[in-house]
């Protein structure tokens, strides 16, 4: 993908629609998708949005920590009609810690997926192979992300997904902290557990055949925004499993062959 086109919006549209979406994550108010007032605004739109909306949150204290992938199933990215996954970024406001209780007062749609994080030892920038991802990787543990879509009943597009940084709100590190190579990546069984009941099931796999592929993907998409993945940075691959909505009461498990659990409650 190449992002290397004429600009359609001005700097002011863009700020203006990153205004909107931080506002809708900030109050937890529903927003209708952005190409109803733009409906010519494109992927490479959606991304200088989600850099707009990233910028100002860094102006407000955030740091960004590392970033995720989405639709990094082959089906999916068939059915969006997308080659590449979007992408978000994360920041340490974002991050809970395992065994801890979520509010979903602050959520408009939260779901759950379970996913492979990968912490970098070195940078990757550039257009890379999984195997560059596996080299560059300090250890990979799991991961639990809480999306959350913040459109006007459940109905998006790519472009605004992007804009709204690919759904991300919260994300939950847990488990053990495994070398890349000490297991194959592709076979870790995932068992997603809803109020004690199971409701997911998954491999790894799932994610573009293997997780590394979906973090040389992301680097992709970074180096065409004009970005780098840093030394250090924490980064989810993508959902092994579907996403399971949840409420206030809930509690969801995820279990990692030999890699450990997360488990995390929601609250009002």
């Amino acid at each position: 993908m190449s992002f290397d086109t004429p600009k359609a919006l001005s700097d002011i549209a863009i700020q203006r629609l990153a205004e909107r979406v931080e506002t809708a994550q900030r109050y937890a108010t529903p927003i209708h998708k952005l190409t109803e007032d733009y409906p010519d605004l494109t992927v490479a739109e959606g991304y200088r949005v989600q850099t707009a909306l990233r910028r100002s949150l860094e102006g407000r204290g955030q740091r960004v920590i590392g970033w995720k992938a989405g639709l990094t199933s082959k089906p999916k990215m068939a059915q969006m009609g997308v080659s590449t996954p979007a992408i978000g970024f994360l920041t340490d406001a974002m991050e809970r810690p395992a065994n801890s209780a979520i509010s979903v007062s602050d959520l408009i749609h939260p779901r759950v997926e379970a996913e492979i994080a990968f912490v970098t030892k070195t940078e990757l920038s550039g257009k890379v192979t999984a195997a560059d991802v596996m080299a560059a990787t300090d250890y990979v543990q799991p991961a639990l992300e809480v999306i959350d879509s913040r459109f006007s009943g459940f109905k998006f597009d790519l472009e605004s997904v992007i804009a709204d940084n690919s759904s991300s709100a919260r994300y939950v590190p847990g488990g053990r902290m495994i070398r890349p190579d000490a297991l194959d990546l592709r076979t870790v069984g995932v068992v997603m557990e809803h109020n004690g009941q199971i409701a997911q099931i998954g491999a790894g796999a799932e994610v573009l055949g293997h997780p590394a592929e979906a973090i040389a993907m992301l680097v992709g998409v970074l180096d065409d925004i004009g970005e780098t993945l840093p030394a250090g940075s924490f980064v989810m691959a993508g959902a092994i499993t579907a996403a399971i909505p949840v409420k206030a009461g809930d509690t969801i498990t995820a279990r990692f062959y030999e890699m450990g659990s997360i488990t995390v409650t929601f609250t009002d």
